[in-house]
């Protein structure tokens, strides 16, 4: 479809400066449908994948519609979790950076619901939640929606499969029937199709295809690292594979800064570029990476944009994008003009559901790399050097350097001493820093498979506990998506869920603070194996193609 600016909306002129800041000039294709149907007052079904910046395609218009001068909840954003909560609060912060008095807030488990009571009564425009925090609120009357405008549900299809249909209608049903309602999901099964005919008035749907998004001649590695050590994990991989030109690209301004003067240190030719640099100071640094003057430039998101140089031959993810699109825009810049290229994104603990989101979103398999040891750099530095080293000898005229040597042969130094010594010389690696490369926290088996965590929880059937009340809760409060929710077994009194080890330490930290279908629980790894078939079968067994479905199957 035809390309449009941003400038040839009918939004306004603080919303159009906003997304200049951001980096961005023309819409992308949900954009360029979504938002005139929004802004014309219409309600809206938007079919696209994450990362195709549907954000903006609902922000936009929300963020114009809303009334700065009444401090009342206009806007209700529904979310199926908090991480995209939180995406989806920072990048409306963003948008609205210009329009004074609007005011968003996210709200979500996990966290104290004393502070986020406290920012309602400041009065905010915008709400972001989870469907299960926004019941809360709306129970306690501490979130009030009576004069809301626009009510938006993103990634209603994920909401449906975590189990939140019945949260999502009570909500729908509980507000004004005049309100605009905005609807976004990759999917379109029948229960969203239910609640598009339930609770939209003719709706325009606008639809987006996915394509392919990455190019074949890079290749994708992630390397799980903690924190602390991604600076020498990134000198490493410098240092290993000796790439010509290369891209570092951190998630802020304040990161960018501190990289490059931590490269800088250690005697690398670095240099950086980002949006509180003078244009003229940027110039400057570009020009000198095109020449080759600098080898690793350290980014930002906004300011690589436009980057335009055929041979840069690796790019590091220092820090995660946070959204699907930054990654694809980040390994672009390498693997161009038929040249083969690699990208390296660093990957903690944390940040593997964004990992998972980038290998959905672009449909490629991400392979692990393995932390490079100090014995594979030597091995690699020591085969380089070699090679100069035959090359030398084959150009020839090393009479000069000869007679050097041949006085401390004189001084009863072996030619092989001589030639150790100077090979030391050149593959020393001097303030070596130890990397612990064993997992934060191993837990000992609890008859979970591979690389999950069997939870046992102390309520069950006696409190009417189904799966989506399980996943929902779970998923509604930490950072994991419900599609990654293991096996459920739900036995009379007590209830057995399986988790990824990486979110176990998350899960039991928060759910043990919280509910499940208002019911406080106990949460810890289950011990021992499964419960053998001599014992008493739980009533309800789901796997997670089922849990995704919420289908509920008896034994």
């Amino acid at each position: 479809m035809e390309k449009i600016r941003f400038e040839e909306l009918n939004c306004s002129e603080e919303i159009r400066k906003a997304v200049k800041d951001m980096g961005f000039e023309e819409t992308t294709p949900i954009q360029a449908l979504a938002i005139p149907l929004v802004l014309e007052g219409k309600d809206v079904v938007g079919q696209a994948q994450t990362g195709t910046g549907k954000t903006a395609a609902f922000g936009i218009p929300a963020i114009d519609m809303v009334d700065p001068q009444r401090n009342e909840t206009q806007a209700l954003i529904l979310c199926p979790t908090r991480e995209l909560a939180v995406q989806v609060s920072e990048e409306l912060a963003k948008i609205a950076r210009y329009k004074r008095g609007v005011r968003t807030l996210p709200i979500f488990g996990g966290q104290p619901i004393e502070r986020q009571i406290k920012g309602l009564k400041k009065g905010v425009q915008i709400v972001i939640g989870t469907p299960g925090r926004v019941m809360d609120h709306m129970r306690r009357r501490t979130l009030k929606l009576d004069n809301l405008k626009m009510m938006i549900l993103d990634e209603a299809d994920e909401m449906l499969n975590m189990g939140f249909r019945e949260d999502i209608e009570t909500i729908l049903e509980s507000v004004s029937s005049e309100r605009q309602t905005l609807l976004f999901s990759a999917t379109m099964p029948k229960p969203i199709m239910d609640i598009i005919h339930k609770y939209q008035t003719d709706p325009k749907i606008v639809k987006v295809v996915h394509k392919e998004l990455t190019t074949p001649n890079v290749n994708q590695v992630y390397l799980e690292v903690k924190q602390k050590d991604k600076l020498e994990v990134l000198t490493r991989l410098i240092d290993m594979y000796s790439p010509k030109l290369s891209l570092v690209f951190c998630n802020t301004k304040k990161k960018v800064d501190e990289v490059t003067d931590l490269l800088q240190s250690r005697g690398y030719a670095s240099d950086k570029i980002h949006g509180d640099m003078k244009q003229s100071l940027r110039i400057n640094v570009m020009n000198k990476f095109k020449r080759g003057d600098i080898e690793v430039l350290i980014a930002t998101d906004v300011a690589a944009r436009g980057l335009d140089i055929d041979d840069v031959e690796s790019v590091f993810n220092f820090d995660m994008p946070t959204h699907e699109e930054y990654y694809v825009h980040r390994i672009g810049r390498t693997g161009r003009a038929g040249r083969a290229g690699s990208a390296f994104t660093f990957v903690t603990g944390r940040d593997f559901y964004l990992l998972r989101n980038v290998m959905k979103y672009t449909k490629k398999k991400i392979k692990k790399h393995p932390i490079p040891t100090i014995s594979d750099i030597e091995t690699i530095k020591t085969s380089i050097f070699l090679e100069k080293i035959k090359k030398k000898i084959d150009e020839g005229k090393l009479e000069k350097y000869i007679k050097v040597l041949e006085d401390l042969l004189d001084d009863d130094f072996s030619a092989i001493e001589i030639a150790a010594a100077l090979l030391k010389m050149e593959l020393e690696i001097k303030d070596v820093v130890e990397i612990d490369i064993r997992p934060e926290k191993a837990y000992k088996s609890t008859g979970a498979e591979k690389g999950m965590v069997r939870m046992f929880i102390n309520i069950g059937k006696n409190k009417r506990i189904r799966p989506q009340d399980v996943v929902g809760a779970i998923a509604g409060e930490t950072s994991i998506s419900g599609k990654n929710i293991g096996e459920i077994d739900i036995f009379d009194n007590y209830t057995f869920v399986e988790i990824p080890e990486e979110y176990a330490d998350e899960v039991l930290s928060i759910m043990s603070k919280n509910t499940i279908k208002g019911n406080k629980i106990n949460i810890e790894p289950a011990k021992g194996k499964k419960i053998a078939s001599s014992r008493k079968s739980p009533d309800k067994k789901f796997s997670r193609e089922k849990v995704r479905k919420a289908k509920v199957k008896r034994k």
